[in-house]
């Protein structure tokens, strides 16, 4: 067996130099884990006071210069910008000329594929699309996050082997999405993942008014066992009173939330609408209790609606 060191990684063949356009919560860690995989960034690029903080906490030394510098420095750019900016910014520096032929240029977008950097495709650039499939504090923590991260991954054939090793390097797994599907995929993320961190934030807000002292501890147990029971299980993982069918628990909860956190109501008669579906379609909620249950839900969405009144104040009041 040898005893010789493992070769730096700087000493791999085709490292590369990484720019970043957009030092928000994303681009500095991926270019932080690209940095650990023997790449090196070169430029960053950010606007605010929280950029230039976090560009200099997760890249040291890393100079700071505006994003056609980081194009003309870099062979490999991370446009890491928010989605309604990312087509703007593409046409922008396609059409001053920062844009070089053979540039990877890579934007980490989960609504957009390639298409939307067919400006820079026009101008020799190679298009990536490399979504990873996590959220971001934009703190060191998050380099090891990416560690079995998916990545929503889109790009021509040419480039599939290029996007794939990039993922990889990264500490991610390549998940190819068609670039037609990119919005679909987009929202069910958002969905899961998202709307999740609202509802346990108002579920930890209801807790401290029921005078729960540490909601955070209550939740967490509670919560990591149904998130692990939902991934194993899908809707047979669906318990409570929805899918026990029990309408007068649903009717007292919206009761309650109608005089503690109305802005709560319209979220829960949805959630419990959608739940209650779901339970009927997979057999746990039996047909019989259903009526009631649908009937307490249907009256609670007319209230919310305003429908029971003469001015509607309550569903203004959401």
């Amino acid at each position: 067996m040898s005893t010789s060191q493992q070769p730096d990684p700087r000493d791999r063949p085709a490292r590369l130099s990484v720019g970043v356009v957009g030092a928000g919560r994303v681009g500095p860690a991926l270019a932080a884990s690209l940095q650990l995989a023997g790449h090196r960034p070169v430029a960053v690029s950010g606007v605010s006071d929280a950029s230039r903080r976090r560009a200099e906490r997760m890249l040291p030394d890393v100079p700071m210069v505006p994003p056609a510098e980081v194009l003309a420095r870099a062979e490999l750019v991370l446009l890491t910008v928010p989605d309604d900016v990312l087509p703007g910014l593409v046409e922008g520096l396609a059409e001053t000329g920062a844009v070089m032929p053979g540039q990877l240029l890579v934007h980490t977008s989960g609504r957009y594929g390639t298409k939307v950097l067919d400006p820079a495709l026009r101008a020799g650039a190679l298009p990536l699309a490399l979504h990873p499939a996590m959220t971001f504090t934009g703190t060191p923590v998050d380099v090891q996050r990416l560690a079995g991260c998916s990545f929503g991954v889109t790009a021509p054939e040419e480039l599939r082997l290029a996007a794939e090793a990039l993922v990889i390097e990264m500490g991610g797994e390549p998940e190819w999405i068609a670039e037609e599907r990119r919005p679909l995929y987009h929202a069910a993320l958002a969905l899961g993942a998202n709307h999740l961190v609202t509802l346990v934030a108002q579920s930890m807000e209801l807790l401290r008014e029921a005078g729960v002292a540490a909601p955070d501890r209550m939740l967490g147990p509670l919560l990591g066992a149904a998130l692990d029971n939902a991934l194993r299980s899908g809707d047979a993982a669906l318990t409570g009173p929805v899918a026990r069918g029990d309408a007068g628990t649903v009717a007292a909860h919206v009761s309650e939330l109608r005089r503690h956190a109305p802005q709560t109501v319209a979220g829960y008669l949805a959630m419990a609408r959608a739940t209650a579906d779901r339970a009927l379609a997979h057999g746990l909620l039996k047909p019989e209790l259903a009526e009631d249950l649908l009937g307490v839900l249907a009256e609670g969405t007319d209230r919310t609606n305003g429908s029971n009144g003469t001015n509607g104040s309550e569903g203004d009041a959401r």
